[in-house]
């Protein structure tokens, strides 16, 4: 009879902490507890939520009756630490001394490890995860060099989804992660394409500072030559540069939104703007997909979209048209982090994946 285990997975947003407890793959409990811009606002840092979000964490699993004790993983959201390969790995004091300094960025996703080792160090036989961070780097080193020594493509993307979808794929073949060639469009508030060369991303825009395709909230790419002459205008400071790049970029720069679904609604209901802006994100990321297609000499299995815009059709419908000549193109709408997060911890405890050193 195979073994019960109990995984708490946690996730925290910007606005906003996910939990769910599982027995073993099956979801049994899920809740999004939802954080107020006055309850937010007074903490000066993002690590200083730590105590404010876990204790609502806890309070929400006791409300539920939840018993805790019987826990055996606990696995957060990977933050902002150094660059490492994908894969599990156990929360331990240099992961959770990086997500405190948070010298490579503040993310809520750094209080993800910083919660879950706080709870596991709490139970009587819990260990503590996280599992494909935001920073798996399994760049090649040509890819790497951006035309400047000054500047060094990074590699920031959604590698937990990426990943997730990945081996959901190609159980459908009945083939393995790591004998395929895959391009994967993660299309969420920021958008994510990767090459999948035989289980590793060895190219990727990074979709954190805005490269890439235009998203909800990020510009994409850019023409640097007028970046450089904004920038030098005087008319905006630095961080009003950076706000414009994530966060006040693509979509809402245009649209005044950063709603996808309400750019569809407007596309529906005649609003030409809104398509020729629409049409302008599927351009740019089927663009992106035949860059990679280049990346992988042609060789390429499947091509995947799947994040929250990928329930659009016109979208899906845009960059099938211009991208089916590579490969066949699969669609995997949404996404599902907190099932991720617990399938990870899971193939740990069951013993099919060895955990991974921070260091």
């Amino acid at each position: 009879m195979e073994r019960r285990y109990i995984i708490l997975a946690v996730n925290p947003g910007s606005t906003s902490t996910k939990i769910a407890v599982y027995k073993n793959a099956k979801s049994v409990f899920l809740k999004t507890i939802r954080h107020s811009s006055e309850n937010l606002e007074k903490f000066e840092r993002i690590t200083d939520q730590f105590h404010f979000r876990k204790d609502m964490v806890i309070q929400e699993l006791g409300d539920s009756e939840v018993d805790i004790n019987q826990i055996s993983a606990v696995v957060g959201r990977g933050g902002l630490i150094k660059p490492v390969e994908s894969g599990v790995y156990e929360v331990n004091e240099a992961m959770v001394n990086d997500l405190r300094e948070a010298s490579r960025g503040e993310h809520a996703s750094n209080l993800g490890g910083l919660i879950a080792m706080d709870i596991a160090e709490s139970l009587p036989d819990a260990r503590a995860f996280i599992a494909d961070p935001v920073v798996v780097d399994e760049m090649q080193e040509v890819a790497r060099l951006s035309g400047h020594p000054y500047f060094q493509r990074r590699s920031i993307f959604h590698a937990l989804n990426q990943k997730a979808i990945a081996r959901s794929h190609t159980k459908t073949l009945d083939r393995d992660y790591e004998d395929l060639n895959l391009i994967i469009a993660h299309l969420g508030g920021g958008i994510s394409v990767g090459a999948h060369k035989k289980g590793r991303v060895i190219d990727v825009n990074n979709a954190l500072d805005g490269e890439g395709p235009l998203s909800p909230e990020r510009t994409g790419g850019l023409p640097v030559g007028q970046l450089a002459e904004l920038c030098y205008s005087g008319d905006y400071s630095y961080e009003e540069v950076k706000k414009m790049i994530k966060g006040q970029g693509g979509l809402v720069a245009y649209l005044d939104t950063n709603d996808a679904y309400e750019v569809e609604l407007m596309v529906r209901d005649g609003n030409e703007k809104a398509r020729l802006v629409q049409d302008a994100m599927s351009y740019q990321i089927a663009k992106e997909i035949g860059a990679l297609s280049a990346v992988l000499s042609g060789e390429v299995d499947a091509i995947i979209l799947t994040g929250g815009i990928a329930h659009n059709p016109m979208v899906v419908d845009y960059v099938r048209s211009m991208v089916r000549f590579i490969a066949p193109v699969a669609i995997y709408p949404g996404e599902d982090e907190m099932q991720a997060l617990a399938e990870n911890g899971l193939r740990v405890l069951q013993g099919k994946e060895q955990t991974k050193k921070y260091e």
